[in-house]
């Protein structure tokens, strides 16, 4: 079955990229209609974030996600197959000059869950050699073109998910790569911390200011927005934090957050909104889903 799957993406990348768009935007309707646990989820994300939207509004947001997100999908064979101009000319790249600015000295790249953050790391990796870390893929079909995709330019450096950050930080640190960080939108473990995230108490992972304190590595948010029909995505890294962190692990945790937050302001559609923000829960408070 995965064989038919890459098959089939593989055809799509030789498809204009309207083209794809559209197929995308079908498929998208299809599912929105065909799946309704992961749209309950969504609604119940919205619901929370946005309790002024009425629901009408958020029936439109949750349609045109179940659009973009099948769209992201089936544009992974661009990012996969697809010859570096063509990259390159379908993902533009604004605010490079805040990581030159660094002096080549390694940053975090903080990238939120949006559904353009692949075409954000295929993009990037034209620019920047980085440290990446990766979730193994149980299909050993596309665990190789997941690894491909994330390492076809420049001098890249896997971790995996699984080997953890001290992995990834001891690669920065060896290979003074900066770190392409995806912060876990409702991670496992014990140290989470309970931080608002549009004003909804959220389990959120606390990693971001402990990495740059350990590395000393300035955070360079960075925000990849789909574009409508065949105009592809744009990457916009913006400026270093400065006084980041604070050594307020709750204040620098929740900065993160508001940052992310700016960005769902900006286009709520492509935010990764099928998945469980919200799953864990302060103690005593009843579930969400």
């Amino acid at each position: 079955m995965s064989r038919l799957v890459v098959a089939i993406l593989w055809l799509f990348h030789l498809l204009p990229l309207g083209a794809q768009a559209a197929v995308g935007r079908a498929i998208g309707t299809l599912l929105y209609l065909l799946v309704p646990i992961r749209r309950r989820v969504a609604r119940v994300n919205l619901e929370k974030c946005f309790p002024a939207m009425t629901g009408a509004e958020r029936r439109r947001i949750v349609h045109r996600h179940y659009q973009v997100l099948v769209r992201a999908f089936l544009e992974h064979g661009l990012l996969w197959w697809s010859p570096r101009e063509r990259i390159e000319r379908l993902i533009r790249l604004e605010g490079l000059e805040n990581a030159k600015a660094l002096g080549g000295e390694p940053a975090i790249v903080l990238v939120p869950h949006f559904v353009g953050l692949d075409a954000c790391a295929t993009r990037l990796i034209c620019e920047l050699d980085m440290v990446g870390i990766y979730a193994r893929q149980r299909d050993p079909v596309f665990e190789r073109l997941v690894a491909h995709g994330r390492t076809r330019f420049g001098d890249q450096k896997l971790v995996s998910r699984q080997d953890g950050v001290r992995a990834a930080i001891g690669a920065m640190k060896r290979e003074k790569k900066s770190l392409f960080y995806l912060p876990d939108q409702d991670p496992s473990g014990q140290k989470a911390l309970f931080v608002p995230f549009f004003g909804v108490p959220a389990a959120t992972q606390p990693g971001l200011a402990r990495i740059a304190k350990i590395t000393g590595a300035k955070v360079l948010p960075c925000i990849t927005k789909m574009l409508p029909g065949g105009e592809g995505y744009v990457v916009r890294i913006d400026p270093a934090w400065e006084n980041y962190p604070t050594g307020d692990l709750e204040a620098d945790t929740r900065r993160m957050n508001e940052c992310i937050e700016r960005a769902v302001l900006e286009m709520p559609e492509q935010y990764l909104w099928t998945h469980k923000r919200f799953k864990r829960r302060p103690q005593g408070e009843a579930p969400f889903y």
